[in-house]
């Protein structure tokens, strides 16, 4: 038993060190930055930071471009760009009362991750939607505000659509895609079980966060759904540990950053950077990446405060946070991939519908 606690970890500890090989083209990381830094850039020209923030994470609808035909690739960009404004929507429309938004937020999470699953949509799959919908449920509730935030939203998303249009025509001359047969139909492997866990736990996590009356409870339900992304437990696993260790390092980072007194400017610099950085390393090493995720994340949830709160106070607040999201992602994950538990939930389902069925 000690010999094979000893070889597991070291194989994790070979995990944590080796770099993946990829395909992928240096193009996507440069789109990508192109697509959050220009809205950044225009708010911050116009003197509206906070408007080129909500507008530049919605240009990374960019990362769900497949390498295919330029038309599927624009018919996937446009629907994931809705999708991305119907999560906003959602999220700020109930943000006026936190059980409120944690009960729609859950049951939000799991439509979204049947859509995805249904469609057969590959990483990053669900996890932008329910992180958009995260941030907007904890936005302070304003009627009158909503339509100029969803707007952003989808301004930014079509921003990042034109970027890809020019960047496909041009691409799929020089590189040729892959032929692929589009086949829709309903994945038999994920059921409605894996999408109620996914919901459950990202309500858990939400609610957790107002119950403990975090500042900002959102960063529970994210970090919860980027462990629950992956493949298997064991990937499960190592994603919670290396997002653990990975967000420690990267809190040191943005910490040194912070140190600087960095202006807006310098700050929008950043998160164009770090953005890049992400997309190169993201496909071929996850804890890696994570350590400059950290950063950016921090930089686009605080770029207010994040220039007037005090460094150390703020890394140990976001390090509890991520801390206590992602050990409730490695808990779902665990309910995610237990093969008893899911044979027997589908067997509940399977007669649930019989019995509807007759009558």
């Amino acid at each position: 038993m000690n010999d094979n606690l000893k070889i597991l970890f070291i194989s994790e500890i070979k995990a944590l060190f080796e770099l993946k090989k990829t395909e992928r083209l240096w193009h996507i990381p440069v789109l990508a930055s192109l697509c959050v830094g220009i809205p950044l850039l225009i708010g911050y020209y116009f003197d509206r930071l906070d408007y080129g923030i909500l507008s530049c994470i919605a240009g990374l609808v960019i990362l769900y471009m497949p390498l295919t035909t330029v038309a599927r690739r624009m018919i996937t960009l446009l629907a994931c760009s809705f999708g991305f404004m119907i999560s906003f929507f959602i999220g700020v429309c109930f943000s006026f009362n936190p059980i409120v938004s944690s009960v729609v937020l859950g049951f939000f999470a799991i439509s979204v991750h049947w859509v995805v699953n249904y469609f057969r949509m590959k990483p990053p799959g669900s996890f932008f939607f329910i992180m958009i919908a995260s941030l907007a449920s904890c936005m302070p509730f304003n009627l009158a505000t909503i339509p100029i935030r969803v707007g952003l939203i989808g301004m930014g998303a079509m921003l990042a659509c034109t970027l890809a249009l020019f960047y496909s025509l041009y691409s799929t001359k020089k590189y040729p895609p892959k032929k692929e047969l589009i086949v829709i139909e309903k994945n038999n492997d994920t059921t409605l079980f894996e999408s109620v866990i996914v919901g459950f736990f990202i309500f858990l996590s939400l609610i957790t966060g107002h119950l403990l009356e975090l500042e900002n409870p959102y960063w529970l339900p994210i970090s919860c759904a980027a462990v629950m992304q992956g493949a298997s437990f064991k990937h499960v696993w190592q994603r919670s540990f290396q997002r653990v260790l990975g967000t420690f390092v990267g809190l040191g980072l943005a910490w040194l950053l912070l140190l600087f007194k960095m202006t807006p400017l310098t700050i929008c610099i950043c998160i164009i950077v770090l953005q890049f950085i992400i997309e190169m390393l993201i496909v071929r090493h996850y804890g890696l990446a994570v350590i400059f995720i950290t950063p950016l994340t921090l930089f686009l949830a605080e770029a207010g405060s994040a220039m007037v709160v005090d460094a150390t106070t703020l890394i140990s607040v976001r390090f509890m946070d991520i801390f206590l999201g992602s050990c409730i992602g490695a808990i779902a994950g665990w309910f995610l991939h237990d093969e008893e538990l899911r044979h027997k939930a589908e067997n509940q389902i399977r007669k649930a519908k019989t019995r509807i069925s007759r009558k």
